[in-house]
């Protein structure tokens, strides 16, 4: 890989992170139309690297949002904020034991052509569409907003932030968005599109920094199978890229949910869908 192919799946990953279509999918794509052959471990590991430059575009982002989450949390504050990373916690449940235990067969999904990419990508399509759909059959937006929660914590319930939290453990796999998916999720349990994204946003950063503590860990060791697949140089570019692009798309994706235009990519991830299923 040098640093060309390396900028444009940085670029891709920081816009797909955000959008709802699959940014591991779109980087298996890119492979494919770029010629790139990379073992299903060193793929997995490229792209966990790129989502490690996505969350910190994300804090930075949201780090309003996030410093005081933060503080209550580590300061034992008996308040919403301590809460809600408890639930954020518990959404981490799932995809930890999917990452723990079925490490290798969520490997051999990467790296392996785009048949299970365009199929999942139709997937995302119709949880979109159902999302969409439901978020016009009961518009939440109008539901007022509760005087003792401003930040809208409450609107994440226990039950919602397990349900998303398994949403985002199933779309570990390439094509299956997990933006969309656990957006798509929070949305049909009636949460507030505005805190449902953030949510979705914020529930992936501890697993993300946890899968790039054992890659460092596998580097120090010399196990690391990016490490000699991909270069340090084209790695910086590709991380530095999916950073300054997924500062822009964070905010973006944001406003998205809001305006309830979900639909528009269930048609993008159908089409592009058909096509993998094609090529």
């Amino acid at each position: 890989m040098d640093w060309l192919d390396a900028l444009i799946l940085g670029i891709v990953q920081g816009l797909a992170e955000y959008l709802p279509i699959s940014s591991s999918g779109h980087l298996e794509i890119c492979r494919e139309i770029l010629g790139l052959k990379l073992a299903g471990a060193e793929a997995l590991e490229f792209d966990a690297a790129l989502h490690v430059a996505t969350v910190l575009s994300t804090l930075v982002v949201l780090w309003r949002e996030f410093v005081p989450l933060c503080t209550s949390f580590f300061t034992m504050r008996r308040d919403e904020r301590t809460v809600y990373v408890w639930k954020i916690l518990l959404s981490c449940v799932p995809v930890a034991i999917i990452g723990l235990a079925f490490k290798p067969v969520v490997e051999s999904f990467f790296g392996s052509g785009l048949t299970i990419v365009g199929t999942c990508l139709i997937i995302t399509a119709g949880l979109l569409a159902f999302a969409s759909y439901r978020r016009r059959a009961g518009d939440v937006d109008t539901a007022p907003k509760d005087p003792d929660d401003p930040e809208g914590y409450r609107s994440i319930t226990w039950f919602t932030a397990l349900a998303m939290g398994v949403a985002q453990a199933i779309a570990i796999l390439p094509g299956l968005s997990r933006s969309g998916t656990t957006i798509a999720t929070g949305l049909t349990l009636g949460g507030r599109p505005a805190q449902v994204a953030k949510f979705s946003f914020f529930m992936v950063v501890i697993p993300i920094l946890g899968e790039a503590i054992l890659s460092i860990m596998d580097m120090a060791e010399g196990t690391s199978a990016m490490a000699t697949g991909v270069g340090i140089v084209p790695l910086a570019i590709g991380f530095v890229a999916a950073f300054l692009v997924g500062c822009a798309a964070c905010r973006w994706m944001i406003d998205i949910v809001k305006r309830g235009k979900l639909q528009w990519f269930a048609v993008y991830c159908v089409v592009v869908g058909l096509i993998c299923l094609i090529w």
